[in-house]
């Protein structure tokens, strides 16, 4: 797949973030119908056999529903592979999206040559998030085919520049894909992402407040009522920077303003205590603008209508 071909078969340019615990089958089919990009992140399914069958249900009801919609295509999809030595399902995972094709791969923490060449032997895309210009060299020197740019405020591991600097210091020496994260959640911020000189929006913790969305209530909730400023950054619960809901934080107990610091050695994904994801919620500070938890489809459709308004606004 070619990122035209990725272009042209969205309804708006939006991926929607592979989100730890979060994204499964049912958000993903559902942003997938509602015409843009579904991910989730392979360890999500869990255990590892688990994968082929999500891989299985995805492939098979996004096809019926090109069958029965052939004048309205579903988005590919994609899976998220975290290229970490803490990650030791990733050849497991690999040979399943390589058996199954899966459209887009998204990478992340580690860049791997061997990798991209299995995508790129059927086709496939693959993307690599980063939050430096040394991450953004590395990755496509090794390969990647495109970038994901995590810029100040994204949901959870994100970077602290300025999405203005990072896209437009990217766009000075590379000219491939480019999707733009952080704090984007509304139509208006996509048209803006795309102004700055990015692909593509991506979007996550816009998505948690939806039914299809593995998230319990009082996460979903916590969204609805939470704005930037009751996001915190901290390395504390897995070593690496990220942002995170302050309800989350408080509830364990933890004094949210004064936060220890982590130890980046002891990178941990699933055995931190309190755990990140499950107790902390990851979170980026666009949320102010969710006002309710919708269904994943409703809000493509209010993302849609924001973003043709704004394009009309601003044509004249």
């Amino acid at each position: 797949m070619t990122p035209h071909e990725l272009k042209s078969r969205l309804r708006i340019p939006v991926i929607g973030s592979p989100l730890f615990i979060i994204s499964n089958p049912d958000l993903v089919i559902a942003q997938c119908k509602a015409g843009i990009v579904g991910s989730f992140p392979a360890l999500n399914a869990r255990p590892a056999e688990l994968l082929e069958e999500w891989l299985q249900r995805i492939t098979s009801e996004l096809d019926a529903h090109n069958q029965a919609n052939p004048d309205r295509p579903a988005a590919p999809f994609a899976v998220n592979q975290i290229v970490h030595k803490s990650n030791v399902r990733l050849e497991h995972d690999l040979e399943l999206c390589v058996k199954y094709k899966v459209p887009l791969v998204i990478t992340s923490l580690g860049a791997r040559p061997d990798l991209n060449e299995a995508v790129h032997s059927y086709g496939g895309m693959v993307m690599h998030d980063v939050i430096n210009q040394k991450f953004a060299h590395k990755a496509i020197e090794k390969g990647a085919d495109g970038l994901i740019l995590v810029a100040a405020g994204a949901g959870g591991h994100a970077g602290t520049q300025s999405p203005f600097a990072l896209v437009q210091e990217t766009r000075a020496w590379f000219d491939g894909p480019i999707a733009l994260s952080g704090s984007i959640a509304n139509g208006g911020a996509v048209l803006a992402a795309q102004a700055m000189g990015a692909d593509f929006a991506y979007i996550g913790s816009a998505f948690i407040a939806t039914h299809e969305a593995n998230a319990n209530e009082r996460h979903k909730q916590a969204i609805v009522d939470a704005t930037a400023q009751d996001i915190i950054y901290s390395n504390l619960f897995t070593g690496v920077h990220g942002n995170y809901l302050r309800a989350s934080i408080a509830a364990t107990g933890l004094d949210p303003d004064n936060l220890p610091s982590g130890d980046p050695s002891q990178m941990n994904f699933e055995t931190g205590k309190p755990k990140a994801w499950k107790d902390i919620w990851g979170c980026g500070q666009g949320i102010g603008v969710i006002d309710e938890v919708r269904p994943a489809a409703e809000l493509v459709d209010r993302l849609a209508a924001e973003y043709a308004a704004t394009r009309a606004r601003l044509l004249g």
